[in-house]
């Protein structure tokens, strides 16, 4: 069984690697998978990018993204930006291995 646990992987410094990591998150299905996606997301290099597609201030995001609790209005509009910047179709299960 693959370990759960989402690398904490530097390459996280692009919109477009946040949401191929993101996308493999949520398609996974698995809630402790996705909550550690999401926190490692917030501290990425990459966040600010992230925050500027969605348009929420950065610290805003980072908090949301860290506790694992989001709005229903933030969850769509993240949920909007990692369709859109998305590189290729599919997850990519690699991203967990």
């Amino acid at each position: 069984m693959a370990d759960p646990t989402p690398p904490n992987d530097p390459a996280l410094d692009t919109l477009e690697a946040i949401a191929a990591y993101l996308a493999s998150a949520f398609e996974s299905g698995d809630p402790e998978l996705l909550t550690r996606a999401l926190s490692s997301v917030a501290q990425a290099d990459g966040l600010a990018e992230l925050a500027a597609a969605t348009g929420l201030p950065r610290a805003q995001l980072a908090e949301a993204l860290s506790a694992g609790e989001m709005s229903l209005d933030t969850t769509l509009t993240l949920m909007k930006v990692i369709d859109l910047h998305r590189p290729g179709e599919g997850p990519d299960p690699a991203l967990f291995q």
